[in-house]
């Protein structure tokens, strides 16, 4: 039977300096390219606002499938590159959002492991698409930057145990087109999915961890 990947990837809309925010921008590219038959795509875009963050991700993680994976895309304005994200962090909140808010403990999760890690090797991905002559270069990072990417990463990790994934895009002409963006984000989730149907043994594996947190 076909495997259906069932991809929902959310951009961010425009906040302080970045007045079009490169991140939407590539996931509409990335739309309008596909990612093949096999994959079932949703496209949306985030607010930052931490409390939308709160109450849009549990949505997206409804009914969390085994083949499901969930992309969030950034702009950074300190990237050169197409970063991936191996990481998000829980604490350490402080910044303002478009609201003018931040949460009062300045986590996400009262109780939540400091770290949650990606199931993805980032490395792998970004060595095979950097090996594959992409006109755009990938590199990896461990550290999302503590505002709206990164605590939505976090999130989308607890929830959805690991399946998720985070890219950081630069702004728009620094130095790439949206077109660039758009294919580099359909190589890096292709090779996204070709590690997970490699490695079914890393669901599993996963799940148990996660269980793991919960009880302590």
């Amino acid at each position: 039977s076909v495997k259906v990947y069932i991809i929902l990837l959310a951009g961010f809309e425009p906040f302080g300096e970045h007045t079009v925010n490169s991140s939407w921008v590539a996931v509409q590219e990335l739309e309008r390219l596909g990612l093949g038959e096999e994959v079932d795509l949703h496209v949306c875009e985030v607010p930052v606002e931490y409390q939308a963050v709160q109450s849009l991700l549990p949505s997206l993680w409804k009914d969390p499938q085994p083949q499901q994976l969930v992309v969030h895309v950034g702009v950074s304005g300190l990237a050169t590159t197409v970063t991936l994200e191996q990481c998000g962090h829980n604490k350490g909140y402080k910044r303002l959002d478009n609201c003018s808010f931040c949460p009062a403990s300045q986590c996400c999760m009262e109780n939540g492991p400091d770290c949650i890690q990606s199931v993805l090797d980032m490395d792998a991905v970004c060595k095979r698409v950097n090996d594959s002559g992409l006109s755009v270069t990938l590199s990896v990072s461990k550290d999302a930057g503590r505002y709206l990417c990164d605590y939505t990463y976090y999130t989308s990790l607890y929830l959805g145990r690991g399946h998720s994934a985070f890219i950081h895009v630069p702004p728009l002409g620094k130095p790439y087109s949206s077109q660039d963006l758009g294919r580099a984000l359909q190589a890096a989730i292709q090779e996204m999915l070709n590690l997970l149907e490699m490695d079914p043994k890393h669901n599993k594996h996963c799940d148990h961890e996660h269980q793991h947190q919960h009880d302590h």
